[in-house]
């Protein structure tokens, strides 16, 4: 078989997927899909930070197979603050444990984190905003008000509140970080939402009796959530550094837990001598919090509607 021959399928597919007249939503959905996709690949930065998260995810799931050290359990008498060698990668903290090892470890809780509030943070944020613009009145006016007062406050100070009320550990975490992370998400989609009210597809849509919330969560809610998906990974930094600073004020995941905000705060007496200690985990989540950077720059190229193909 022919390179002309071979290349055939694949013209046809792609033919079909730019078709300016699709015969069906699932071509249609296809298409939008492959556009956004082809948009994306070319950012090569937004593929670096797509990798590194995948990598991550990998490293997550690998981490009791690939660590070569228990992550808990360290040797006072013999391994006490080692510098990075062939044996210990990373070298060991004051506990005489393995940076490496708890590194691989702790990834499992840095993903746990962000993606517990991701699902937390933005389904509420995105049914308190398309319900406000779509109601509009009183109900924007309350809803707004409440965004308004979590919007007063920085992020960190009011997520140390509810950690302070709810007590220390890795769960109330999430809970403060993700009642803290909704609130520019619900102002995005109640923009989104102003500006599709009184499209004349919604007025259809009324017109042949469907309910407020069939139009809510059936038309306007898919609408508004590519914009909301998009600001979710660029929230993701912040959600890892609010994670590693409650984590460094010791309310976040508790001891011996290998939460890379702890092993900083564990790690900050020795940062001049031992500075390895801080500087492995301080490293990870710089490189993390980069990734998912990276890859919301590329995913709001690629998922922009008013980007011109």
């Amino acid at each position: 078989m022919t390179t002309m021959e071979t290349s055939k399928p694949a013209l046809g597919l792609r033919a079909w997927l730019m078709s300016e007249r699709p015969a069906s939503r699932r071509q249609a959905a296809l298409g939008r899909a492959y556009v956004a996709w082809c948009t994306f690949a070319r950012n090569r930065l937004a593929l670096l930070g797509l990798f590194i998260i995948l990598g991550l995810a990998l490293v997550a799931a690998l981490a009791p197979w690939l660590a070569p050290y228990r992550p808990e359990v360290g040797d006072l008498m013999t391994s006490r603050l080692l510098p990075p060698s062939a044996e210990h990668w990373m070298g060991t903290d004051d506990q005489g444990r393995d940076i490496f090892s708890r590194l691989l470890h702790g990834s499992r809780i840095t993903l746990l984190v962000v993606t517990l509030v991701a699902l937390l943070a933005a389904p509420i944020g995105l049914l308190v905003g398309t319900v406000a613009g779509f109601m509009g009145g009183w109900v924007d006016a309350v809803l707004m008000r409440v965004t308004d007062i979590f919007l007063a406050f920085p992020r960190l100070i009011l997520a140390l509140a509810f950690v302070a009320a709810l007590g220390p550990g890795i769960e109330n975490a999430v809970l403060a970080i993700a009642l803290t992370s909704w609130p520019p998400y619900a102002r995005i989609a109640r923009a989104e939402t102003l500006s599709l009210r009184n499209a004349d597809f919604i007025a259809a849509v009324q017109l042949m009796g469907a309910s407020k919330a069939r139009i809510i969560g059936r038309h306007i809610m898919p609408l508004c959530l590519p914009s909301v998906i998009v600001r979710v990974t660029l929230d993701m930094a912040g959600i890892i550094l609010t994670a590693a600073g409650l984590g460094f004020l010791g309310l976040g995941a508790q001891p011996p837990m290998p939460e890379w905000g702890a092993m900083i705060a564990a790690g900050r007496q020795y940062v001049l001598d031992q500075w390895w200690v801080a500087a492995g985990p301080g490293l990870a989540i710089f490189i993390v919090s980069l990734a998912f950077n990276l890859l919301g720059d590329g995913l709001r190229d690629a998922l922009d509607p008013k980007a011109v193909e």
